[in-house]
C-alpha cells in the first residue's frame, strides 16, 4: 500500500479556484484513457484527469467497469501528461489497489455514501494513509447520509476532504437525471465552510444541452470548481455517453461560464452591496414581527374553535386563502414553487399553534 506523504503541488491544488476534474465515465481501453488524457491535456483548463474503473451499476449485466488492470493505463496517463489521476472506490480493497498504483485523488460515489457500513470499511482502510478524499452526496436525499459520511472520513485521519454535489434520486423526476435539491447541497455547505465543494453537472443533467446550465448555477452559487464528465468519442462510450462532451466542448463549456467570486475589493461595490443587504435585514425583522403576529391571532382563532367545539382544519377557508395568495405572489413574480412551500408551511405552523390551544 503506498502510504508517501501528499506531494506540495497536490496541496496547493487542492487550494485552487476554480478546480477543474474531468475525464470519461469509463475507463474502457488504453488507447481511449490515453487519448482523452491527452486531449484534455492539451486545453491547458483541467486539473485532474478522471474514470471510472469500477462501475457500481443499479442492475447486473451492464458494463461495470475495466477494473484493476485500468489503474496501470492511468499511469500512463500521467506519465504522458502530468495530470493528477483520481478514481471512485467502494471497497476496502478497491482503496488498496488504488493506492498500490498511486493514483492521486480517491473519490467515493452516491451509492457508497449512502452506505453507512461501506463507508467505515473504507475509512478503516484510509487510516494512515495521506490522500485527498472527495465525497458525493448520497444517492438519498439525505444530509445526515451524507454528514455521516464525512465524518467517518475524517476520523480516519484524512485531512483533505472535497464535496460533490451531483444530484439525488428523486421518484417522479424527469428534467433531470438525478434532482439538484440545491437546497440541500447549500446547507452541507453552510455547515461545512471549511471544505471543498465541486458541482458534477453531467449526472445532474443526464444530458449535454443543459450542462451549461446545471454548472453555471453552481458557480453562481460560489461553487469551488466542477466535476465533469469528457470523452474523445462519446457518441461511442461504454457508459453514460449523453452526458459526456468532447474535451474541445468542455473548452466550449468552461469559457461559456461566468466566473463569480464570493468577494471583490472595489469600494463602491462593497459599499452598494452593503447598503442593500441591510435593506434585506430590515425586511426579514419586519417579515418576523408579522409572522408572530399572525401566529397569535391563530390561537386565538384556537381558542374560539375550542369553544364552539369547531375543528381545526377548515379546508375551504384554506383554499380560498391558497388560490387568492398564490395569484397575488405571482403577480409580484414570485414563483408559485416558493409560496406553496411558504403557504404550507404558515399553515403547518398555523395548525400547530391551534391544536395546542384546543387541546391545553
Amino acid at each position: 500500500m503506498n502510504i508517501q506523504p501528499e506531494s506540495e503541488s497536490l496541496q496547493e491544488l487542492w487550494k485552487k479556484r476554480p478546480l477543474i476534474i474531468a475525464g470519461p465515465c469509463s475507463a474502457e481501453t488504453e488507447e481511449q484513457i490515453i487519448e482523452t488524457a491527452v486531449q484534455l491535456a492539451e486545453t491547458k483548463r483541467i486539473d485532474i484527469f478522471r474514470a471510472g474503473i469500477w462501475k457500481p451499476r443499479t442492475r447486473p449485466g451492464s458494463f461495470e467497469g475495466i477494473g484493476t488492470k485500468g489503474l496501470a493505463w492511468l499511469v500512463k496517463a500521467k506519465q504522458l501528461t502530468g495530470l493528477p489521476m483520481t478514481v471512485e472506490i467502494a471497497t476496502a480493497k478497491q482503496v488498496e489497489d488504488a493506492l498500490h498504483f498511486g493514483i492521486d485523488v480517491l473519490w467515493i460515489g452516491a451509492r457508497t455514501s449512502v452506505n453507512p457500513i461501506s463507508m467505515q470499511d473504507i475509512a478503516d482502510s484510509l487510516r494512515g494513509v495521506n490522500i485527498p478524499v472527495l465525497i458525493k452526496n448520497p444517492i438519498n436525499p439525505d444530509l445526515e447520509l451524507w454528514t455521516g459520511a464525512v465524518e467517518r472520513i475524517a476520523k480516519a485521519g484524512i485531512k483533505n476532504i472535497g464535496l460533490v454535489h451531483r444530484g439525488f434520486s428523486v421518484y417522479g423526476n424527469t428534467y433531470y437525471r438525478y434532482a439538484p435539491m440545491w437546497h440541500l447541497a447549500i446547507e452541507m455547505k453552510r455547515r461545512n465552510p471549511e471544505l471543498l465543494m465541486l458541482c458534477d453537472p453531467a449526472h445532474i443533467s443526464g444530458r449535454t444541452d443543459i450542462l451549461h446550465e446545471v454548472a453555471q448555477k453552481a458557480i453562481d452559487l460560489d461553487y469551488d470548481g466542477i466535476m465533469i464528465e469528457s470523452h474523445c468519442n462519446p457518441e461511442a462510450a461504454w457508459t453514460d455517453k449523453k452526458q459526456q462532451v468532447k474535451p474541445n466542448e468542455l473548452v466550449e463549456l468552461l469559457d461559456s461560464i461566468i466566473w463569480r467570486r464570493e468577494k471583490v475589493d472595489e469600494n463602491t461595490f462593497n459599499s452598494s452591496l452593503e447598503k442593500l443587504r441591510e435593506q434585506i435585514n430590515q425586511i426579514d425583522d419586519e417579515i418576523l414581527q408579522l409572522l408572530g403576529q399572525r401566529m397569535k391571532i391563530a390561537e386565538q382563532i384556537g381558542a374560539n374553535k375550542k369553544e364552539n367545539k369547531v375543528t381545526i382544519l377548515q379546508p375551504s377557508r384554506w383554499n380560498e386563502i391558497y388560490e387568492k395568495t398564490v395569484q397575488q405572489a405571482e403577480a409580484l413574480g414570485i414563483s408559485r414553487e416558493f409560496i406553496v412551500k411558504y403557504l404550507d408551511a404558515v399553515h403547518e405552523e398555523s395548525i400547530n399553534k391551534q391544536n395546542a390551544v384546543m387541546n391545553s
